[in-house]
């Protein structure tokens, strides 16, 4: 048995973190010894509502979820926070210090706060961050809050990995609807008017217009009509009905959520795989070849098809791609 696994299993908070670290490390020896932590663990895990959360810098992402967080927490659950931060150009590590802007929710013994670097990643999630909410939830958090980076990625990544995806918008976002990513709109179970103390009739017109957008852009038969709501972060107006509706998807949604988890497993599996393939690619391919075949395309000699086709042909050749 590895000896992280005794001491997150039953919840200690220290272990959690020295875990995720082991994760998210990407040195050879520490991935071994992490995936067969995560191997042991994994049968605790599962047991959670996983809640993803976006949206534009300025929002108030860090704020709405230290008021959901506190609230429940106070009422018993345990709360983990991962929250993707931006990387450091130069260190390469979190610069924006989620566990700075969420000061009560960080000291708080049910809770959890681990900021990330996102490190370049696509979609503002880790890469690891699967790895996270698996070693959480088996550490016996019950509600997991993903922030995102939320600067126009794909939020896609999110929602393949959550149960809940909670898009906050401000209360002048029903004039600016039409910038709204409506990709983003498509993927929202659940749209958040956040600061609507601060404009209260441009809140109004905010959710209804937001309503009008969900009800348009949810296929017909759909069990779960997305719907927005009005909150303040700085209040707590509003906190305990956005709980209150995600518990009600929850209770909607039923076994459509075990099967959506079973087909986010499948996901992260192919997107492994191919990253994996992709590597093994790139390891056995002759350098000086794969620099030719993309200088060929750049100046128009080759389609990228033929190109592709071409080192392909090479790797299954059996002095090129022994290792494939």
């Amino acid at each position: 048995m590895h000896p992280l696994a005794p001491p997150l299993l039953s919840g200690s908070r220290r272990a959690l973190a020295r875990a995720i670290t082991l994760a998210e490390s990407t040195r050879p020896e520490h991935e071994q010894q992490a995936q067969a932590l995560l191997a042991e663990v994994l049968p605790h895990a599962g047991n959670s509502l996983r809640v993803g959360l976006t949206g534009v810098p300025g929002v108030g992402k860090s704020t709405f979820i230290e008021a959901l967080g506190l609230r429940l927490a106070d009422a018993g659950h345990k709360v983990a926070v991962l929250a993707v931060d931006p990387s450091s150009p130069v260190s390469g590590g979190s610069i924006m210090g989620d566990k700075t802007r969420m000061p009560q929710l960080t000291v708080h013994p049910n809770a959890f706060i681990r900021p990330s670097p996102s490190s370049g990643s696509l979609g503002g999630v880790t890469r690891r961050t699967r790895e996270a909410i698996t070693l959480c939830e088996a550490a016996g958090y019950d509600v997991l809050l993903i922030e995102t980076v939320g600067v126009g990625q794909s939020e896609t990544q999110v929602a393949a990995m959550t149960d809940l995806f909670l898009l906050l918008t401000l209360p002048n976002a029903g004039d600016e609807l039409q910038g709204i990513k409506r990709g983003i709109m498509e993927l929202a179970d659940l749209c958040v008017v956040n600061k609507a103390d601060s404009d209260p009739a441009a809140a109004n017109r905010a959710q209804s217009e937001l309503n009008s957008a969900l009800h348009l852009l949810t296929p017909r038969g759909a069990r779960w009509q997305p719907r927005a709501l009005q909150a303040s972060a700085l209040t707590g107006k509003g906190i305990a009905e956005v709980w209150d509706a995600a518990q009600e998807y929850r209770r909607t949604l039923g076994d459509a959520l075990a099967l959506r988890r079973q087909s986010q497993l499948l996901g992260w599996f192919d997107e492994l795989l191919r990253e994996a393939v992709w590597q093994r690619f790139l390891n056995a391919q002759n350098t000086d070849d794969l620099t030719a075949r993309r200088r060929e395309v750049q100046a128009g000699t080759l389609t990228p098809v033929q190109a592709v086709a071409a080192l392909l042909g090479a790797a299954k050749s059996p002095t090129a791609g022994a290792g494939l």
